[in-house]
């Protein structure tokens, strides 16, 4: 079985670059969306969070994700506190599911995680992939996706790595610019699938 790792900042177009790979026999894991489930269901990281971010990111008892966002990434230091409270729980999550996989006989995983290299899921991976899209293209996704304010959308791109960070440190790189063919840019992705 293959896995591969992929990964890029907010808005480069991660999830459709899985979409596009999942037609070719991958099965896709978002790390983000099982973090909130890992997250929400482990007193641990909830109780580390509330200690490292204070009581007012729970409403009514439960995590305010958006009231968590808002403070982890108001800078790249809050960022890594986040992920160091986090990725452990969700990395061993995603070991879970790849055995899970490999048992079924599927062909390949995607690991889809902003911070594939910071949790050390890297490792797990055959090969990583890095997706990147111009600032502003991001800016008007993120923007619209999460409906957060143009000051929000600045402050999460401005707590994320350089583009440079994903380039130098995945195998392949896929140039999500809109004037690219995605399917030309996943070209030596797909021959490694066939």
């Amino acid at each position: 079985m293959i896995i591969i790792g992929l990964t890029g900042q907010t808005g480069a177009g991660k999830s459709t670059v899985a979409k596009m790979l999942c037609e070719y026999g991958c099965v896709h894991i978002d790390a983000d969306i099982l973090a909130k489930t890992v997250i929400q269901s482990s007193e641990t990281v909830l109780n580390s969070l509330k200690n490292e971010f204070g009581a007012d990111i729970f409403k009514n008892g439960s995590l305010d994700r958006k009231a968590l966002a808002k403070k982890a990434f108001s800078s790249i230091k809050n960022t890594e506190k986040l992920n160091s409270l986090t990725h452990p729980a969700v990395t061993k999550a995603i070991e879970k599911i790849i055995e899970s996989q490999r048992l079924k006989g599927v062909k390949a995983v995607i690991i889809d995680a902003i911070a594939l290299f910071e949790s050390g899921e890297d490792k797990l991976c055959d090969f990583t992939v890095a997706v990147v899209a111009p600032r502003d293209v991001r800016f008007d996704r993120i923007t619209k996706r999460d409906n957060i304010s143009p000051r929000q959308a600045n402050e999460r791109i401005d707590a994320q790595k350089d583009e440079s960070f994903y380039t130098e440190n995945c195998t392949y790189t896929v140039r999500n610019y809109g004037d690219y063919s995605l399917e030309e840019e996943l070209k030596p992705i797909i021959a490694k699938l066939s």
